[in-house]
């Protein structure tokens, strides 16, 4: 499965949470949800999964955790924010890098539709 194929499942399963939850909740909960929601369709999901950063040749466990990693290939950053800045943004771009990954999706929950929260992020290798 592509990771565009992927992001799409992951998209329908997260709004199948919003349609539940509504907007208001702490993104811990949506996590968790989410989480749920991917393991039940059958995907291999890490949940909080530490992201070493490499300076100079050398492996440095910066603290930096990926939300949700799906089927080792698409990374989500879930987010319960008024609105998504660019720092967001430059977050979810940072872990694509990190993980040499290419595709990530950055999800608010905190909105009234949630495909107004979704954005896409490429990582340009």
């Amino acid at each position: 499965m592509t990771e565009n194929e992927l992001s799409n499942i992951v998209i329908g399963c997260a709004i199948k949470v919003h349609s539940a939850l509504g907007p208001g909740l702490l993104e811990s909960a949506y996590k968790e949800c989410l989480f749920y929601e991917l393991r039940r369709a059958g995907f291999a999901v890490e949940k909080e999964k530490p992201l070493p950063l490499v300076y100079e040749l050398v492996k440095l466990e910066c603290g930096y955790r990926v939300d949700l990693l799906v089927e080792g290939k698409l990374i989500i950053e879930i987010k319960a924010v008024e609105g998504l800045t660019d720092i967001h943004l430059a977050q979810v771009l940072t872990y694509l890098k990190l993980s040499n990954c290419k595709l990530g999706l950055l999800i608010n929950f905190n909105v009234v539709l949630l495909k107004q929260g979704i954005k896409r992020v490429v990582n340009n290798l």
